[in-house]
């Protein structure tokens, strides 16, 4: 994948992560909050890849 695919699905993952917490939270659902947080890291780290292969170009 290039550079900006990772970035848009990081930023998607991130979103999504963030509506699930916050879901949990007003619910009382901790377990919904955690899939939320979850998923708000694994987005971080798909933006980070896509940054790093800004950087050093596709080859990563």
């Amino acid at each position: 994948m290039g550079e900006l695919t990772d970035k848009a699905k990081g930023v998607a993952n991130q979103v999504a992560g963030k509506t699930k917490q916050a879901v949990g939270n007003a619910t009382d659902r901790p377990d919904i909050a955690m899939e939320g947080e979850d998923q708000d890291l694994e987005g971080q780290g798909q933006n980070l890849k896509g940054t790093v292969k800004g950087l050093f170009g596709d080859k990563v």
